[in-house]
């Protein structure tokens, strides 16, 4: 999708590698993801993600419950995701060898991936 040409996104490259097969095996799975709207530490898992494969990859659709939305591109470059439309900027934190954060617009998604190349953060 042409979209994602709005602004590069800050990522660890090295690390995000596969997370377009861990979003596809997620897509096989049913159930909500755990995400925090703008300005709350509350995460809590009552945000859907809808999933289309288009031209440009795997579109992420995710939904706050109130209809509040961000799209998401998975790319295949190791970047994680990026905004699929937009001015913002999608910022991709890696919490795990099986997990990423995606911050954008302020929300924050907790995502399935498979993180390759790092130590997971310590408490």
């Amino acid at each position: 999708m042409g979209l994602a040409a709005c602004g590069e996104e800050k990522t660890d490259h090295a690390t995000l590698a596969n997370v377009e097969a861990a979003q596809i095996a997620h897509a096989e799975e049913a159930g909500n993801i755990v995400c925090a709207r703008q300005g709350s530490d509350d995460f809590a898992r009552v945000c859907t993600v809808d999933r289309e494969q288009a031209d440009e990859g795997l579109i992420l659709t995710v939904r706050h419950p109130d209809g509040a939305f961000h799209r998401l591109l998975v790319t295949k470059d190791g970047r994680g995701v990026i905004a699929a439309d937009g001015a913002e900027q999608a910022v991709v934190t890696v919490l795990g060898k099986d997990s990423i954060e995606v911050a954008l617009g302020g929300d924050r998604y907790r995502l399935p991936a498979t993180v390759r190349g790092t130590t997971p953060p310590t408490s």
